[in-house]
C-alpha cells in the first residue's frame, strides 16, 4: 500500500474537455476540536494569526485577479490603517431592507451613512440599491457596501432548480446558466450571490436537496465548480459578474433523518470521501467567499468551529476569502447550548473565522458582532489581529468586486440584460436537457405533432409559480410571474391546431376529489392526456422537511382515474426531490421527470413532448422504492452478507427489494445506444498511474439523441471498504443516427486512491476494476491491476 503524506488534490475529470478539481487536501482530526473553549479559541487565533498576511480568495483565481492582488493588498492597508473599531466591526455585519415591501428603509441608509454596516442581502431594484450606495459613500471613509442575493438558479430569467441543473449532467451548460444568472443580477446592482449549495445528500426526505446536486461528490464537484466559473468569470469586478459562495460548509446535507438543520456526526473517510470535495472544488474554481453551515458536525457547530472553518478551510486549503455565516447563525449558538451568552457566540464566531455575521434587517437589535465585538476586543478575548484579518477579507473582496472603482450601476443594463429572448431561449434549451425520461412503455413518447385534441390535467399543469420551484420569488430571485410560461400554455403553443382542454383536477396539496370528475370527463374527450403532477414549490427547499416523499394527497389516486379511462396519457412530474412513487412508476406509460423548470418550463416540457428535443437527462440522485429504504444511494459500502433472496440472513427487507426504483444515472432516450467493451491503455500501472479507459458509443437508434457515457470503479483488497462504485467520469455526447464516438477517460493517482480513516490519501496495490455504461448499474467491465 502506498499513502501521501502530502495529501494532493484530487482532479475530476468531466466532459466536453472541462476539467474541475475536486479533491481535497486531507487532514488528522486534531484533539482541539472537541475541547474547551478555550481551547478552540488558542487554536482558532493561531490559524488567524497565520492568515494575516495570505490575501488570496480561492486558489483558481486568473492570472490577471493575482496580479491585482498586490495592487489592492496595498489599498486595503491604507484603508485598515485609517478605520475606528468601530468602523472594522461595521464592515464585519450584513443587514437587509428595513422599509415597507423590501424598501431600503431610514434605518438601513442610516446605518450604512455612520459605517456600521459593510454589506446588504435581499435588497432588489437598481433604483434601491443605487440609493443604499450613494449613502454608504457619505460614510466617513467612503467605503461602499456589498449587495448579496441567492440567485440560485437564476435572477429575473429562472433555470431548472439546481437539482434538475446535475441532471443533465452538463457542466458547460450551468457555467452558461449561472454566467446569465450574474448579468441579470449585477444589472440590478447586486455584486455576491449566495450560491453555490454543494451539498451531497442522500436524503431525499431533506428538501434542500433541490438546491445541490445530487448524491454523487464526483458530480457534485463538477456542478459545483462550473457554477463558480460562470458567476465570476475570470475576473468579478467585470460588470456582469458576481462572487460566489460554496456553502454551506460542511457537510450540511448529511443531517441526520433528512431534517432540517439536525445534527451530523460522520466517520473521518466519509467526510472526505463523499461530503467535502465538491466544497473543496468550488474553491478551487476560485470562489471568493464561503458560507457556513448552521448545523452542528461531530457536536460542534460549523458557526463556532474552527477545525472547519481554520484547520481545514484556511490552513490546509489556503483559503484566503471571506467567510458569511448563515442567517443569524451565531446567535443561535445559544439555542444550541454552545455558547451561553451573545457575547461568547460572537467570541466563538469570531475565533474559528466567521468573517461576517449574517444578521436581521435591524443589527443594533440582534447582531452579535455589533453588540458584543467591541468588548471582546478590549477584554483579550478576541485580538485586534483576528479583526483586522477580517476587515482585510471583506475590503479585498469589496476591490475584486470592483466596487471601489464602480460603486454604483448603471441603470440603463436593466432592460439589455434581463429577461433578454437570448437568456430565454437558454433557459428553454437548459430545461429540456435537465428532463430524464423515467418511463417509455410502448413509445408512448414522443406525441405526435398532429394529435387532434388533448385533455391537460393536474394541480402543477397551470400554476406559474410552483414552477419556479421553492423560494422563487420571494428572497432568492426577483422572478417575475407574469413572464413564466407554464405546461398548459407551452403544449398550447407547440400544436395549435389542436383541441386543448384543461382541468386541474385537484390543487396541489390534493386534498380534495372534487375536481376528479372534470378532469375525467376532459381525458375521455380527449385523444390522449399529460398528467402534470408533482409537489407544490413550497413542500421543497429550506425548512422543507418530508417524512411522507410520494405524491402529496390524492395526486396518485387522480393518475389512476384518468388511466381508468382506457384513454393514453403520459405524466410529467414537477418536485424537487426524488419521489416514492409506487403505483405511478409502475403503471403510467409515460413519465418524464421535468422537476421544477424554471420560466420556459412549459415551452421545454412541449418540446420534449412531442419530440422537438430528445430527452437524454440522468439522475442525479436515486429513487427509492419506499420511504424504508432512505437514505439511499447508489455508491454504498459492501456488506459481509450481500441481499441473497435464497437466505433470509443476509442484508436486505422483508417488505421491499434493495435497489431503488431508479437508479442514480438512469434516464431513457427516444433512440437506443450501445457501448463497446470498454479498452484500457496498459494493464498494470503504477500507484500514481495514468491508465487511459476507452469505449465506443453508438446510435442504434433513428433520431439523433443525447448519452451520458458514465465511468465507474471498485477495488476489493483495500484497507478500508470500498464502494460498490464510485463514478470517476462521465461525458454527455450527442450522436445522429448510425454516428460512433469514441470516448476517453483518464485515470490518474487521485481518482484510483482513496481517503483512509487517517485522512491520507492512499493507492493500494491490486485489481481494479471498471466499469463503463450510462447508469450506474450494468456497463460493460474491465480491469487494470496497480503494482506494489
Amino acid at each position: 500500500m502506498r499513502r501521501s503524506p502530502r495529501r494532493p488534490l484530487r482532479a475530476v475529470q468531466v466532459g466536453s474537455g472541462f476539467t474541475a478539481l475536486a479533491a481535497i487536501v486531507l487532514f488528522a482530526m486534531p484533539a482541539a476540536t472537541a475541547g474547551p473553549a478555550g481551547t478552540r479559541a488558542a487554536d482558532s487565533a493561531a490559524g488567524q494569526a497565520a492568515l494575516a498576511s495570505t490575501r488570496l480568495p480561492g486558489a483558481g483565481l486568473s492570472p490577471a485577479t493575482r496580479q491585482r492582488l498586490a495592487s489592492i493588498a496595498s489599498q486595503v492597508d491604507s484603508l485598515l490603517a485609517k478605520m475606528t473599531l468601530p468602523e472594522k466591526i461595521g464592515q464585519l455585519e450584513m443587514s437587509g431592507p428595513t422599509g415597507a415591501n423590501g424598501t431600503p428603509g431610514q434605518a438601513l441608509l442610516d446605518e450604512v451613512k455612520s459605517g456600521e454596516v459593510g454589506s446588504v442581502l435581499d435588497l432588489v431594484g437598481v433604483a434601491s440599491i443605487n440609493q443604499v450606495q450613494q449613502a454608504a459613500l457619505q460614510s466617513r471613509l467612503r467605503i461602499p457596501v456589498i449587495f448579496s442575493l441567492d440567485v440560485i438558479h437564476g435572477y429575473k430569467t429562472i433555470f431548472p432548480v439546481p437539482l434538475g441543473e446535475a441532471s443533465s449532467w452538463d457542466p458547460a451548460a450551468v457555467t452558461s446558466d449561472a454566467s446569465i444568472s450574474a448579468s441579470e443580477a449585477t444589472a440590478d446592482g447586486i455584486k455576491w450571490t449566495f450560491n453555490p449549495m454543494v451539498d451531497v445528500s442522500r436524503d431525499p426526505r431533506w428538501g434542500r436537496v433541490v438546491e445541490g446536486s445530487g448524491e454523487d461528490p464526483y458530480l457534485g464537484s463538477a456542478m459545483a465548480a462550473a457554477k463558480v466559473r460562470g458567476y465570476q468569470g475570470s475576473a468579478f469586478s467585470a460588470p456582469d459578474k458576481m462572487a460566489a459562495t460554496v456553502k454551506h460548509f460542511g457537510a450540511y446535507g448529511a443531517v441526520q433523518a433528512g431534517r432540517e438543520y439536525n445534527t451530523t456526526d460522520m466517520s473521518t473517510q466519509q467526510l472526505f470521501n463523499v461530503y467535502l470535495p465538491p466544497y473543496k472544488a468550488a474553491i478551487d474554481a476560485g470562489a471568493a467567499t464561503v458560507m457556513s453551515a448552521f448545523t452542528s458536525l461531530d457536536g460542534v457547530p460549523a458557526t463556532a468551529n474552527p477545525y472547519l472553518l481554520t484547520t481545514i478551510l484556511r490552513n490546509e486549503w489556503r483559503f484566503g476569502g471571506t467567510v458569511v455565516s448563515d442567517y443569524q447563525a451565531i446567535e443561535e449558538l445559544q439555542d444550541f447550548g454552545y455558547a451561553t451568552s451573545g457575547a461568547q457566540a460572537a467570541q466563538f464566531a469570531l475565533t474559528a473565522g466567521v468573517t461576517i455575521e449574517m444578521g436581521v434587517q435591524v443589527p443594533s437589535q440582534f447582531s452579535t458582532y455589533t453588540l458584543y465585538a467591541q468588548d471582546l476586543v478590549k477584554s483579550g478575548k478576541v485580538s485586534m489581529a483576528t479583526i483586522n484579518a477580517d476587515v482585510r477579507h471583506v475590503l479585498t473582496l469589496k476591490f475584486l468586486a470592483g466596487l471601489f472603482t464602480h460603486p454604483s450601476t448603471d441603470p440603463s443594463r436593466v432592460k439589455s440584460a434581463e429577461l433578454t429572448p437570448a437568456n430565454l431561449a437558454a433557459a428553454r434549451t437548459m430545461a429540456g436537457r435537465s428532463m430524464v425520461l423515467l418511463n417509455n412503455q410502448g413509445h408512448a413518447l414522443p406525441l405526435s405533432a398532429s394529435v387532434p385534441s388533448i385533455a391537460v390535467v393536474g394541480p402543477l399543469a397551470d400554476d406559474p409559480s410552483d414552477q419556479l420551484g421553492p423560494d422563487v420569488p420571494i428572497g432568492y430571485s426577483a422572478a417575475d410571474l407574469t413572464s413564466v410560461v407554464s405546461v398548459l400554455n407551452g403544449i398550447k403553443a407547440a400544436v395549435p391546431h389542436a383541441t386543448v382542454t384543461y382541468a386541474q383536477g385537484c390543487d396541489s396539496s390534493c386534498s380534495s376529489t372534487s375536481g376528479f370528475s372534470a378532469a375525467v370527463d376532459a381525458a375521455k374527450a380527449a385523444a390522449v392526456t399529460v398528467i402534470v403532477a408533482g409537489e407544490p414549490a413550497a413542500d421543497s427547499g429550506e425548512a422543507s422537511s418530508r417524512s411522507d416523499v410520494s405524491l402529496p394527497g390524492q395526486q396518485s389516486a387522480l393518475i389512476q382515474a384518468i388511466a381508468a379511462t382506457g384513454k393514453p396519457y403520459v405524466v410529467v412530474l414537477m418536485n424537487g426531490r426524488p419521489l416514492t412513487l409506487g403505483w405511478v412508476a409502475d403503471n403510467a406509460p409515460g413519465l418524464l421527470e421535468a422537476w421544477y423548470p424554471g420560466t420556459e418550463g412549459g415551452n421545454a416540457v412541449a418540446d420534449v413532448l412531442f419530440g422537438k428535443v430528445n430527452p437524454g437527462g440522468k439522475l442525479p440522485m436515486s429513487f427509492p422504492r419506499d420511504v424504508g429504504q432512505i437514505p439511499i444511494s447508489y455508491n454504498e459500502l459492501p456488506t459481509g452478507r450481500p441481499a441473497d433472496p435464497n437466505n433470509k440472513y443476509t442484508s436486505k427487507y422483508l417488505d421491499v427489494a434493495n435497489t431503488p426504483r431508479y437508479a442514480f444515472g438512469y434516464g431513457l432516450s427516444y433512440t437506443t445506444f450501445s457501448l463497446s467493451s470498454p479498452r484500457v491503455s496498459a494493464s498494470a500501472v503504477s500507484a500514481a498511474g495514468p491508465v487511459r479507459v476507452s469505449a465506443d458509443i453508438t446510435n442504434t437508434g433513428s433520431v439523433t439523441g443525447d448519452d451520458v457515457v458514465q465511468l465507474y470503479v471498485h477495488q476489493d483488497g483495500t484497507t478500508i471498504l470500498q464502494p460498490v462504485r464510485r463514478l470517476d467520469g462521465f461525458q454527455r455526447v450527442t450522436l445522429a443516427p448510425g454516428q460512433a464516438k469514441t470516448v476517453t477517460f483518464t485515470l490518474g493517482r487521485d481518482q484510483i486512491g482513496f481517503y483512509n480513516n487517517l485522512g491520507q490519501l492512499e493507492v493500494d496495490p491490486g485489481t481494479v476494476d471498471v466499469y463503463v455504461g450510462d447508469s450506474s448499474t450494468g456497463g460493460q467491465r474491465t480491469q487494470f491491476t496497480v503494482r506494489s
